[in-house]
């Protein structure tokens, strides 16, 4: 079993939505019972909420749903994940602080997987926005998501 966790602030927009987004693109494999998903905040702020509405309306409506509460990501999450994925710099850096020695080689950033996009390029967070921002984190969620399950097929042999 190959697991991810994608971690954003509030555990409410971005990480969430890169979860659903994942889990759609797993099942469509057929690799559900290969790949586990999950998602998680640096702070615990939006403990036990469910996804902000508007990720949850977007996202419905490109037939993805996001389910779940928000948590705080924890230490023993280090060593339960294969993958943790930070939306952007500043989460990946407060990630990195916590990360004990040795597992830092499981951190990285979202977009570093889509080809199309820079390797230092950070998911925006949409909860302040107006407009569409909701929509662009699912087209970037999209995106890093298909280049991370590409690379998780690779270095797993799925």
């Amino acid at each position: 079993m190959v697991r991810v966790c994608f971690v954003c602030l509030g555990n409410i927009c971005r990480s969430p939505t890169a979860e659903g987004v994942m889990r759609h693109l797993v099942a469509r494999e057929g690799l559900s019972d290969r790949i586990e998903v999950d998602s998680a905040g640096t702070i615990a702020y939006h403990a036990g909420e469910p996804p902000d509405a508007r990720s949850r309306a977007a996202a419905r409506g490109r037939g993805i749903e996001l389910n779940g509460r928000s948590r705080r990501f924890r230490d023993a999450d280090w060593e339960r994940f294969d993958y943790v994925i930070a939306m952007d710099h500043e989460n990946h850096r407060d990630l990195s602080r916590m990360a004990p020695n040795g597992a830092r080689h499981k951190l990285s950033l979202l977009l570093r997987f889509d080809p199309g996009s820079p390797d230092d390029a950070p998911v925006p967070d949409p909860y302040y926005g107006s407009g569409d921002g909701f929509e662009r984190v699912l087209d970037l969620c999209e995106a890093g998501c298909r280049g991370l399950l590409a690379h998780i097929r690779r270095e797993h042999g799925l």
